[in-house]
């Protein structure tokens, strides 16, 4: 699977499309913590104090967010399209 970050998350990892090794990941919240493993730096950001997905911080597949169906427990496949995103606002 691919990762794409945007804003202070690709700052945090020092990319905005990290390679991350995690062909054996089944669930989208495998695939972060094979994230989280391969850049520290985001896990405080990305995660609360209790390792739950902050509210605040979008993660979607391919597209949708995961939120909208299994959370964490979405399956994923190798050529799918993650990405994690802060809030955005404008004006």
């Amino acid at each position: 699977m691919n990762w794409k970050l945007f804003a202070d998350l690709a700052e945090a990892a020092g990319e905005s499309e990290p390679s991350v090794e995690a062909t054996d990941a089944a669930t989208v919240g495998e695939a972060l913590d094979a994230l989280l493993e391969a850049y520290p730096a985001l896990a405080v950001r990305v995660l609360d104090e209790d390792g739950d997905l902050r509210g605040h911080i979008n993660l979607l597949r391919n597209g949708r967010d995961v939120r909208e169906g299994e959370g964490l427990e979405t399956p994923v496949d190798d050529d799918d399209e993650l990405a994690l995103f802060p809030p955005v606002s404008g004006g």
